[in-house]
């Protein structure tokens, strides 16, 4: 049994968070999504594709590093570890966000309610703490709009609301490439959460090193996670959220295929010019909840937060001589604030419905300046120091989105949800850096658009559910796509659009026993879709693609049986084509979009019993990814297996998990990921061999 809290930005569907009784605990064999009403609504009952993936299950014989560890049971996600930390997980949902070659891009991701993602839709998933996470819901296809800024998904992430009694945990993990995460969590409760004055905590901190698989990928990583719950009265809870991270890491970069096949670990631009990144964020936010009526409830939340970056790029210095080159480091700082102001009402207009209406508003400022990337000495380069400025801006983006979301019971068997938000986005940048040939880049863009979604459900039976959804998706240029224009031109991208889709799905939801069987057809269709023109030393242009078309197939069975066993799979067939001319020889019309696989498969099977020894295997498949636009280079398509074993101890107030595990069990070797569309040819990102890892946590509960 999985029981999931929601938080106040879950899907729009489901809304604020709704304490539960240990009688309704104990009545649920259905992972739930909690809404604001006593009534609950299920993954069968949610008229959109939908999953939850548990913390505990994320935790089962895991490193607790990546997301990419325990996200592969989702079906239409695509995420792969492209074992360099300085560029974060390749992450997509349905073919979105392939194209990005660092961060995430195409998909709002959320953190206790706080944006993952920035105003621009540049997203990140260093600050996520595994050790502390409660649940993770991703929501795919249309109803992704009613998020604003994003057309591929959206990923919701809870952390553990503290509860009694007060418990103790220490854990750490030791791995291949000398691999360590340790951290220590402690997670308590005062009251039962139900009367004034009743708080709950929850505390993780993590410290992370590796020296990487391959040469120049070594990287560190300290992060903090804090939530603290305080019941002001019976029918209000304010709740404050704290987020630290502060990271370094090589960049070791792609290889070309012969580098690949020749040693698979090398870096060589990695030594030659010591590519690295920086990352220092800290944020924070306050959540209010308010229960006005029976019918009504109130939720705001308001955050703020900075983050600081330095990276230097594997950019030769020649071309850095131009007046018109920005250089070959990048230094940034970053502020960002919102706030999400949302009222639910539940009643009925001849049939029972509900109604959500919100405002969302976000800003954030950037200073952003660039650095050449060496000093001479002798005569000749020395890479990896920061040298003359030669960029500085000051770019603003903010948005403010008004939204509503209604529920309809039509009959007892059907029901209509529909829902629509206006999204609006400006963008403006002020160039402090003008010399010489290097002119005033300074401008300004905005956008906006109408954003509907709607889904109609018919339940079958009592564990059958049917629906079909249709919904218009929106995204714009983020900062770094507007950065940088083709052909090594100075000044900002203005021309880049935003691009916008029409998706359309249907679906179907069935309980076999005691798990859920789900499918899903789908279809979109993209005007001006944002891809990437050209990469190389780690700088990418982008451009607009006219029209794509993305169709595909989702089947997920998540099932638990005889008690102990539990088996998860997933499938995805996804053709994701140009429907127009985007390359320079107008030959890519019909040709599959780059860094997306058509076919994706896993399965696990395992046993995990509370208590004694448990075991586990899991196989994932991933097809071949075509690596440009012209389809003319691709990284195979391979099966990797993976094996666990562990023991569980429980002493009195004493807890114990001990494991050890095995990845890539016959040593496959294939390309994790690739950076789409490099100019140079570089495009492939390593996975590494067979490898090893050992965990253990121990853990006291104060009773």
């Amino acid at each position: 049994m999985k029981i999931i809290s929601g938080s106040p930005l879950t899907l729009p569907l489901f809304v604020v968070p709704f304490v539960l009784s240990p009688a309704v605990f104990a009545e649920q064999e259905q992972t739930m999504i909690v809404s604001a009403s006593p009534q609950t609504v299920s993954e069968l009952d949610t008229p959109a594709a939908v999953s939850v993936v548990n913390g505990e299950d994320m935790r089962q014989a895991t490193p607790r590093i990546n997301l990419s560890e325990s996200l592969g049971s989702v079906p239409g996600l695509q995420i792969q570890n492209r074992q360099n930390y300085a560029q974060d997980l390749q992450l997509s949902i349905r073919g979105f966000g392939a194209r990005s070659t660092f961060g995430v891009r195409g998909i709002r991701m959320y953190v206790d309610g706080i944006p993952a993602t920035m105003p621009d839709g540049q997203g990140q998933t260093s600050n996520i703490d595994l050790t502390s996470i409660d649940s993770v819901e991703v929501l795919r296809g249309p109803f992704s709009a009613l998020y604003g800024n994003a057309s591929g998904g959206v990923i919701n992430i809870a952390t553990e609301t503290g509860q009694q009694p007060p418990t103790l945990e220490a854990s750490s993990y030791y791995g291949s490439y000398g691999t360590w995460r340790y951290g220590l969590k402690a997670t308590g409760a005062m009251g039962d959460g139900t009367h004034a004055g009743d708080v709950d905590y929850a505390v993780s901190t993590t410290r992370f090193t590796t020296h990487g698989y391959r040469d120049h990928s070594g990287a560190r990583k300290n992060l903090a996670n804090a939530k603290l719950g305080v019941r002001i009265d019976d029918v209000s809870k304010l709740t404050l959220i704290f987020n630290s991270v502060d990271m370094k890491a090589n960049d070791p970069g792609g290889l070309d295929y012969q580098e690949w096949q020749n040693n698979p670990r090398q870096s060589p631009r990695g030594d030659q010019y010591n590519t690295r990144k920086t990352i220092k964020q800290t944020q924070a936010g306050l959540r209010y909840e308010r229960q006005l009526s029976e019918q009504d409830d109130l939720s705001v939340m308001m955050y703020a937060g900075e983050r600081e970056m330095t990276q230097y790029q594997s950019i030769p210095y020649q071309p850095q001589l131009r007046e018109t080159h920005a250089g070959g480091v990048i230094d940034m700082q970053r502020h960002y604030q919102g706030v999400d102001t949302r009222w639910t009402h539940r009643g009925e207009l001849l049939v029972p419905v509900t109604v959500t209406t919100g405002l969302n508003y976000e800003n954030m400022s950037e200073n952003r300046r660039g650095y050449e990337n060496f000093v001479m000495n002798n005569g000749a380069p020395e890479y990896g120091v920061k040298g003359d400025k030669r960029r500085d801006e000051r770019n603003l983006m903010w948005n403010v989105d008004p939204y509503l979301q209604t529920s309809w019971q039509l009959t007892q068997k059907l029901a209509l949800d529909a829902g629509v938000r206006y999204s609006s986005v400006w963008f403006d940048s002020n160039d402090h850096y003008v010399q010489g040939a290097n002119g005033d880049d300074s401008g300004e863009a905005n956008y906006h658009k109408w954003l509907p979604a709607g889904s109609l459900k018919y339940a079958v039976t009592d564990g059958w559910n049917l629906y079909a959804a249709a919904g218009r998706g929106f995204e714009t240029p983020t900062i770094n796509e507007l950065s940088y224009r083709s052909g090594e031109q100075s000044g900002l991208n203005y021309g880049l659009k935003p691009s916008t889709n029409n998706t359309y799905e249907v679906g179907s939801k069935t309980r076999i026993g005691n798990g859920l069987l789900t499918a899903a057809l789908f279809r979109t269709d993209t005007d001006n879709e944002i891809v990437v023109d050209a990469s190389s030393g780690g700088r990418t242009s982008y451009k607009n693609a006219g029209k794509t078309r993305r169709e595909g197939f989702e089947l997920a069975l998540d099932q638990q049986f005889a008690e102990n066993w539990k088996l998860k799979m997933a499938w995805t067939w996804l053709d994701a084509t140009y429907r127009t001319d985007v390359c320079s020889d107008g030959g890519c019309n019909g040709n599959r979009m780059p860094g997306i696989a058509r076919n994706m498969g896993f399965a696990s099977f395992g046993w995990e019993p509370e208590e004694g020894w448990y075991a586990g295997s899991d196989v994932r498949y991933m097809s071949d990814i075509m690596a440009d636009d012209e389809n003319t280079a691709k990284a195979p398509s391979y099966t990797v297996v993976g094996l666990n074993t562990g023991y569980k101890l429980n002493r009195g107030n004493w807890g114990m998990d001990i494991f050890g595990r095995v990845d890539n069990l016959f040593d496959k070797e294939y390309a994790g990921s690739v950076i789409v569309n490099e100019s140079n040819g570089r495009y492939y990102e390593p996975a590494p061999g067979r490898n090893y890892g050992v965990g253990l946590s121990v853990s006291y509960r104060f009773q």
